[in-house]
């Protein structure tokens, strides 16, 4: 596990300590896992796998494909669970305020986003 540990966190362009802020732990704990020092607790596998969208089953063995392939409908869903959790108050607040627009600031404010992010207008 410890080769795909730091496969993961090479493929999403993470060091140590940004995988383990992510995570709630600290860089060692990270480093420990990668040269196999440690074994990462079930709970540490649900919360990577949870956090990055890691197929469980190519974190523990190998198998299959390393990232949970999710419908549009279903990262919307997984993203408004964490939102809901307070892993970004930030956004939260953000998405807030936009609830809050008059429909036509609103629709600037999707146009701007379009723009922005070259997003396709659905």
């Amino acid at each position: 596990m410890k080769e795909r540990i730091k496969a993961l966190r090479k493929q999403l362009k993470m060091t140590q300590e940004d995988f383990a802020k992510r995570l709630g732990l600290a860089r060692n704990s990270i480093a420990n896992y990668e040269i196999g020092r440690r074994e990462p607790t079930n709970a540490i596998v649900n919360s990577i796998c949870r956090e990055f969208n890691v197929n469980e089953e190519w974190l523990l063995t190998g198998k299959g494909e390393m990232f949970i392939d999710f419908s549009e409908g279903e990262e919307l869903a997984a993203f408004c669970g964490k939102l809901c959790a307070g892993t970004d108050p930030a956004i939260a607040n953000a998405l807030l305020y936009y609830s809050r627009l008059s429909d036509e600031d609103k629709e600037f404010v999707r146009t701007l986003m379009w723009n922005l992010g070259n997003f396709e207008k659905k």
